[in-house]
């Protein structure tokens, strides 16, 4: 008998002689956790689907047509919200863009040195300073806003910008992320190398050690971004100019008003949908430097 004969009736690695050696088991869906997720997606995506299609129709439509029938009213629900009050709603987006840009930019530097110092210096009361920072991840904020508004009212400070950015500067989560992150991709090898090197301590975070964050401290300003930009409660406790309104707060006083007059109604939908776009736009265009960051994780030693 020849070799090959031989090799082709030996059974196969792992399994008795005699053995019937039939195909290999199909791979089997999980179904519990592809319908929960299925189910879960719907759930959150069915009211933006229906604010979108909401967008497209016009007053007598919204209440009179199928919910998720598209309608023909974008265009002009779009010029009637550009008209509206000389174009207020602009105003409420670009304060919007401004407190969660900035607020959420001056966020992610302080979280980043913070959580750099909690992850790389051993002080006495780090541990205990941590700790306190986790209990305000669990501080409801509503809880912390009355303070804040009694707080900024003795400075003098209600009913302006600053009252909406400086409660936003500091986020016990965004701090919670960097510290974790910094303990991940910042060796202590190189930190020490670097003050052999002579190197001063901002020189190597500037230099060394941010680099290695970045993609962490992407994460925290999206999360702050969205956060700021979503947030109605503390604007509507500090602000009572309308001219310094957010978006979130402007759509809600047109909502009231759309209780006496029904046509306000579409402006709201229409508004609301507009205000979405700039979160999509942000993850989009933010969403490489996670690729990045699991590339580089990938050959990282």
């Amino acid at each position: 008998m020849s070799s090959t004969a031989v090799r082709e009736a030996a059974p196969a690695a792992g399994t008795a002689p005699g053995t019937a050696q039939g195909p290999p088991p199909r791979r089997r869906i999980a179904l519990v956790p592809t319908v929960a997720l299925l189910l879960g997606a719907v759930y959150t995506l069915l009211p933006v689907a229906w604010v979108v299609i909401a967008s497209t129709k016009s007053g007598s439509e919204l209440f009179s047509t199928f919910t998720f029938l598209p309608g023909s009213g974008f265009v002009d629900n779009v010029k009637d919200l550009d008209a509206y009050r000389d174009g207020v709603y602009w105003t409420w987006m670009g304060n919007s863009a401004l407190y969660a840009g900035l607020g959420a930019l001056l966020s992610t530097v302080v979280s980043a040195l913070s959580g750099y110092a909690l992850a790389t210096y051993r002080f006495r009361g780090r541990e205990t300073m941590f700790n306190v920072l986790l209990a305000g991840v669990l501080m409801p904020p509503i809880i912390l806003a009355i303070p804040q508004y009694l707080l900024l009212a003795k400075a003098d400070l209600t009913d302006s910008y600053l009252s909406v950015l400086l409660p936003q500067i500091l986020s016990p989560y965004g701090v919670y992320l960097a510290r974790i992150y910094a303990a991940a991709a910042v060796p202590t090898d190189v930190v020490e190398a670097g003050r052999m090197d002579g190197a001063g301590e901002w020189r190597i975070f500037t230099r060394v050690a941010l680099p290695m964050m970045v993609p962490g401290m992407v994460t925290v300003f999206l999360f702050q971004f969205v956060a700021v930009w979503n947030n109605f409660l503390l604007p509507y406790i500090m602000l009572s100019d309308d001219e310094r309104f957010p978006i979130t707060l402007g759509l809600y006083t047109l909502l009231e008003q759309g209780a006496n007059t029904p046509a306000l109604y579409t402006l709201v939908i229409t508004g609301a949908f507009l205000a979405v776009i700039p979160l999509v736009a942000l993850f989009l265009v933010i969403q490489r430097f996670w690729s990045l960051d699991l590339l580089s994780g990938a050959v990282k030693s």
